[in-house]
């Protein structure tokens, strides 16, 4: 549930704060008041893209804030274990999602303060909030959404997981046969570059990391006479004069031991002075043997640089850096000996294919006779539920294509997907006596308004923890539709969080919540504010939403009658 939202310097808000409760919330104002605004400013934290364009006019930054309450699934904890964030073991966690927008174009996303990706916020908007908009219709005549409301009905979010990872697995393989019968094609061209490649390669017997030790001991060669400066003047401060740290140290340890007897407290330096001794003893040692093995030699050197030189002339025709010659030296091998073993590996390729493919079609049919079962039911809920919204005498089906027996069998791969084989589509009828038929050629605005709120209240059913945001939906109808429509929604607010933009009286009367989004001119600037309605001011706005601007006595009492009935 959505408990509070801030938006900061965003389009024309200054600051506003909405503290939003369970049950029906509503949104009302003028048209172009700033309402979707707000809804927009809902979106930027479920993860849809924001941009700078979007701070207000003179400012340098915008903040969007909200405060979720939910009992987190399964899979919303593992997405938080998968990112590294902690989401806590308690049944009920507080999430505070916060964006941040810089005129510079640096945008930063946070969840309970601590940064995140767009990526992840956009896993765990799917958790928070669902928001349906005022261009929905136009996707709910896309037959391509159909699939996808029929599966989140029949809860195959899990199956459809599980299939994708088959299908990826089958068009991996296909695509490794087309990329043996391609290199079968250029056979021997291809024979003789990978055969160069890999003999040029293997030739220079390269190792990781050789270049950087190549180039660390050219680095000591070319700097033989400063090293032997600094080693030798080493090797005599630590070990090798009167005053050398070593025999200062051995020194100052045989007063300090002295100490000890008529003081306890420096026993406890005995150990740490005879460690220092002993390690200064043996860097002077290393000290003196690194110096005794220096030699300048310009053999080695031209030796080195030849090598460095040779390193460098792989790493520039097959990549930056050793590590990608090697892994170029590999893929080489690996199609060259694919090529030359062509047929064993394609026979073997092809049996892997028909048992994946197989795999996938046990799952694909799995899905195909939950999707039938689910369509039945789906079909019969709707319809029940479209009485609700004044379309008594509707008719809905799902209709449900899928490739035949022998197709199947055939090996023709054309209709498999990672979704399934299926392909499916909604068909409508408002009036009896009219057989079903597409939704895009039969559906008028109203109906589709309404339609599409039955379909996705019904496909979401279960989905209580996750607030609902109808953004006016309600355009197009009125009357006793919209008394209807107004009824559903509160209905769905009994069990889910709804947030609502509305312009109809008869939906807004029956508001747990009423916020009334306004726009006013200030001087030479414009504003847009907020604010919860109390009962006398409800009654004014329903009043205006009735009549318009001029208020008029008949309209209070009517706005009055409509909240006394909502009660």
């Amino acid at each position: 549930m959505l408990s509070l939202l801030k938006i900061k310097n965003i389009a024309l808000i200054d600051e506003i704060q909405l503290e939003f409760s369970h049950g029906l919330n509503l949104l009302t104002g003028e048209t172009g008041s700033g309402k979707s605004i707000i809804v927009d400013s809902l979106g930027a934290l479920t993860g849809e893209r924001v941009s700078s364009d979007l701070i207000k006019e003179g400012e340098s930054n915008a903040q969007i804030e909200g405060l979720f309450n939910l009992t987190p699934s399964a899979n919303l904890h593992e997405i938080f274990y998968e990112s590294g964030i902690d989401s806590g073991d308690s049944e009920e966690i507080d999430l505070i999602v916060r964006r941040e927008l810089a005129a510079s174009g640096r945008n930063r996303i946070f969840v309970n303060n601590q940064l995140v990706t767009s990526n992840f916020l956009k896993k765990i908007g799917a958790f928070l909030v669902d928001i349906h908009g005022q261009g929905e219709q136009a996707t709910l005549f896309n037959p391509l959404n159909h699939l996808e409301i029929l599966d989140e009905y029949a809860s195959l979010k899990n199956l459809r997981t599980n299939l994708s990872e088959k299908y990826r697995d089958f068009a991996k393989t296909q695509r490794e046969i087309e990329n043996l019968r391609e290199d079968e094609a250029q056979k021997l061209q291809l024979l003789d570059v990978l055969q160069f490649q890999v003999d040029e390669i293997n030739k220079v017997n390269l190792q990781p990391g050789e270049d950087d030790a190549l180039n660390e001991e050219k680095r000591r060669l070319n700097n033989v006479e400063k090293l032997s400066a600094l080693s030798d003047e080493a090797y005599l401060l630590l070990y090798d004069n009167e005053e050398a740290t070593v025999s200062t140290l051995e020194k100052a340890a045989r007063k300090i031991e002295e100490l000890s007897e008529y003081e306890s407290s420096f026993k406890e330096y005995d150990e740490g002075l005879q460690t220092a001794q002993a390690v200064l003893e043996d860097l002077a040692i290393s000290v003196r043997d690194f110096r005794n093995r220096l030699e300048f030699s310009p053999e080695r050197l031209e030796e080195i640089e030849n090598r460095l030189a040779e390193i460098s002339r792989l790493k520039r025709k097959y990549g930056g850096a050793i590590e990608t010659v090697l892994a170029h030296l590999q893929e080489s091998e690996e199609r060259l000996k694919n090529i030359e073993t062509f047929e064993e590996r394609k026979e073997e390729l092809k049996k892997i294919l028909a048992q994946q493919r197989e795999n996938y079609l046990i799952s694909a049919r799995e899905i195909h006779d939950k999707r039938t079962k689910a369509a039945r039911r789906f079909e019969k809920e709707v319809e029940t539920n479209l009485k609700a919204v004044a379309l008594e005498k509707a008719r809905f089906e799902v209709r449900i294509d899928a490739p035949n027996v022998a197709d199947l069998q055939s090996g023709n791969n054309r209709r498999l997907t990672a979704k399934g084989f299926n392909q499916i589509e909604f068909y409508f009828s408002a009036n009896v006596g009219e057989s079903p038929k597409p939704l895009a050629r039969v559906a008028s605005g109203g109906e589709a308004s309404r339609l599409m709120l039955i379909l996705k209240t019904t496909a979401k059913a279960g989905d209580a923890e996750k607030s609902v945001v109808f953004d006016e939906i309600d355009v197009g109808i009125g009357g006793r539709v919209a008394e209807a429509v107004g009824l559903k929604l509160k209905e769905l607010a009994r069990t889910q969080q709804v947030l609502c933009v509305t312009h109809q009286a008869q939906i807004a009367s029956l508001a747990d919540q009423h916020f009334l989004v306004e726009k006013e001119t200030v001087g030479k600037k414009t504003r847009v504010s907020a604010r919860d309605l109390n009962e006398k001011e409800k009654v004014e706005e329903i009043a205006r939403m009735l009549t318009g601007a001029q208020i008029t006595e008949t309209a209070r009492k009517h706005a009055k009658e409509m909240l006394g009935a909502a009660k």
